[in-house]
Formats: structure tokens, sequence, C-alpha cells
């Protein structure tokens, strides 16, 4: 089970720091697993935020990169995405996602966090 935790509500310019705990899974399906994090605004369509591989590798939507950073810890089967600098445009539900096959697609996602920024 994907829990996502850390929304809130923030003025433009404030942080966040959002956290994805994956219930259940063992170490190595963990570890093994690319995690993202997604996001939906209201009246538009998910969009992918950021990503992280089992190596760290990390990749960024154009429109975070500097201000987001994702990161994981497998120990304790969490990703985080510490977002900074936000702004109105960042307003959105925050859905976590494991990406592995031994888990699936019904149970990769979260149920979200709502994120709201204020001007």
């Amino acid at each position: 089970q994907v829990v996502e935790s850390g929304g809130g509500s923030v003025q433009h310019g404030g942080s966040l720091r959002l956290s994805c705990k994956v219930h259940g899974a063992i170490l190595s399906t963990f570890s093994g697993a690319m995690m993202a994090w997604y996001r939906q605004a209201p009246g538009k369509e998910r969009e992918l935020v950021a990503t992280v591989s089992p190596e760290r590798n990390t990749n960024y939507k154009d429109s975070v990169k500097g201000r987001f950073t994702i990161s994981r810890d497998n120990g304790k089967r969490t990703a985080y995405l510490q977002m900074n600098s936000l702004n109105v445009e960042d307003t959105a539900v925050y859905y976590c996602k494991i990406n592995s096959p031994y888990i699936s697609t019904e149970s990769s996602w979260g149920q979200g966090t709502h994120v709201t920024v204020s001007s």
C-alpha cells in the first residue's frame, strides 16, 4: 500500500516535504523499483513531476528543476519530494507511484496528498 503524506497549504515561496511510504514491500522490491511523483491540478491531466531510479538517478519536469528534489530511503521504504520556492502553479494533488514488476498497477498508486499554494 502506497501512502503519501506531507501536503498542506503554504504561501508563495514556501516549502513542503512530501513523503511516500510503501507498506508491505520487502527491501529488495522497494530498492529495485523506480519511484515517481506525479501531480494533478484541477481541470488538468495528471503529469509526471520527478523520478528516482534504484541507482538514485533523478529526473524532473522542467518547471520544477532547481526547486524540487526527489530522494529515497530504502530502509524506510519511503520516497520524498522536497519542494521549495513553491508557486501557485504548483497547486495540485500529488501522487506517488512505485514501478515494480512485483506490485500490481492497482497497488502502485497512493491516494494522493493535497498541496495548495496561495499568492
